[in-house]
């Protein structure tokens, strides 16, 4: 019975060979954004809040540029399974050309609508200088405009290596992106060797310099490995992609881009439900999203690995191991995600007082952790359980089980309990949360109908 939900010693090292590399990547990036945000946090709640509410809009720009390249990723798994290499390449140029469009104009969005948008989380009658906040908000994005196209070109080279078997390069590239990004901001925020403390707009530019930093690693690394990267043989001599495919991969790209833009702003617009609070909530809420992205590694890595690892096998048309495998992974992923939470509950008093702020804060900000570290198997399970659909190509199902359950759940809950009621930010936060833990069920129903089994390539 065992051997149905726990793999042998070959399983577990496929496993972890696809997902060590993403682990290593997505822990040192979380670690460092994690002292970063202490740097931060060392200027005053009002800067923390101001690069806090950035940083949520810029998280929505993040998962829609990682839903733009989601849909060809899915093809090129599978054409890196069968076999075909011409393939690889026509995704690879379908996913440049959308990034890159994506990119641009989100920072036409971002540029002209700065002030509407870091205004949404800024209420009146709460405690703390609004006017500051808005104008730190304001400093940070101005700058951190500049970085959204290379990161968004760098994740078209790191996705489909991935997707064909390279994970370390996508990881050396972004640890030295992380250790560079940490480097300048002591450097520029606080002020060194002779330059003066910038503040905000020195996290920004140390963050910008970063991406720029990736994407040079990626493009030479890559364009200098044809024999590993043969994608890349003449891939921007045309920018011909088969329309069968380009329809394909639209087909499957428009929900999986809407579902990530549309979970990106449920997730925001709850945030933006708990900021009715106070401006205390906004820092709180803070500290504990970036103690939870250090945690949810483990288990991201894993969903991760998922769309590579299933996406390999369902290409190469073995079916069956690929829906045992998928088990395994799932019950790996939730066990990872229960050991982790009972660490950040154990550390959770810790966690706050690294930060330059009020006792309130800290008290509200470690409930939240412990809060959070308590639904975390559960949303081991829902990450693994988005992916595996995703991967059979069930885009609509994927799209009704992530956003469409956020809209039509989730987020009339915090509405009402946030803006027509007077509940406690504790309470409002427990039904918040713990409101998502139902999407479980649904999970569970779509991965037994085993639907999500399919062939796409070939």
């Amino acid at each position: 019975m065992l051997n149905k939900y726990i793999g042998d010693k070959k399983f577990y090292r496929t496993v972890l060979s696809v997902s060590v590399p993403l682990m290593v990547q997505m822990g040192i990036t979380n670690f460092v954004s994690l002292l970063d945000n202490i740097m931060v946090g060392q200027l005053g709640t009002e800067s923390m809040s101001g690069v806090s509410i950035v940083n949520q809009f810029i998280f929505i720009f993040n998962l829609l540029i990682f839903g733009a390249i989601s849909a060809a990723g899915i093809f090129t798994a599978q054409y890196h399974g069968f076999g075909d290499e011409e393939g690889e390449k026509h995704t690879f140029r379908f996913k440049f050309l959308i990034n890159a469009v994506a990119a641009l104009i989100g920072i036409a969005l971002f540029y002209f609508f700065n002030d509407e948008l870091i205004n949404m989380f800024l209420h009146e009658g709460t405690d703390g200088d609004l006017e500051l906040t808005l104008l730190r908000g304001k400093e940070y994005l101005s700058i951190m405009l500049i970085g959204l196209l290379p990161y968004a070109i760098s994740q078209v080279y790191a996705s489909t290596m991935r997707e064909t078997g390279e994970s370390i390069v996508p990881m050396v590239a972004s640890i030295v992106a992380v250790f560079t990004n940490f480097g300048l901001n002591i450097v520029l925020i606080f002020g060194a060797f002779g330059l003066p403390a910038l503040g905000v707009r020195g996290a920004a530019i140390a963050t910008v310099i970063a991406r720029f930093a990736e994407l040079s690693i990626l493009l030479v690394w890559g364009h200098t490995h044809k024999a590993k990267c043969r994608y890349l043989i003449g891939a921007f001599k045309s920018f011909y992609i088969p329309p069968a495919l380009t329809k394909q991969i639209t087909i499957k790209g428009i929900p999986l881009m809407m579902n990530e833009l549309f979970w990106a702003l449920a997730t925001t617009f709850r945030n933006q439900c708990y900021s009715t609070r106070g401006l205390d909530v906004v820092a709180a809420q803070n500290i504990s999203s970036t103690i939870m992205n250090v945690f949810s590694v483990v288990y991201m890595a894993i969903g991760s690995s998922i769309s590579i690892i299933i996406g390999n096998l369902l290409g190469a048309a073995r079916r069956d191991e690929a829906v045992d495998t998928d088990r395994k992974m799932i019950v790996f992923s939730i066990t990872c995600g229960a050991c982790m939470g009972a660490i950040m509950i154990a550390f959770s008093s810790l966690f706050p007082m690294l930060y330059d702020t009020t006792d309130s804060v800290r008290t509200l900000a470690q409930f939240m952790i412990i809060t959070s570290a308590i639904t975390m198997p559960f949303s081991a399970f829902a990450h693994s359980a988005y992916f595996t659909l995703r991967t059979g190509g069930k885009v609509i199902v994927t799209l009704m089980f992530d956003s469409v359950y956020m809209w039509g759940i989730v987020m009339p809950v915090s509405i009402v309990l946030s803006y027509f009621t007077a509940i406690d930010i504790h309470l409002l936060f427990v039904i918040c949360q713990g409101v998502e833990i139902l999407k479980c069920v649904f999970g569970i129903i779509l991965l037994k109908r085993r639907s999500w089994v399919n062939q796409l390539v070939g």
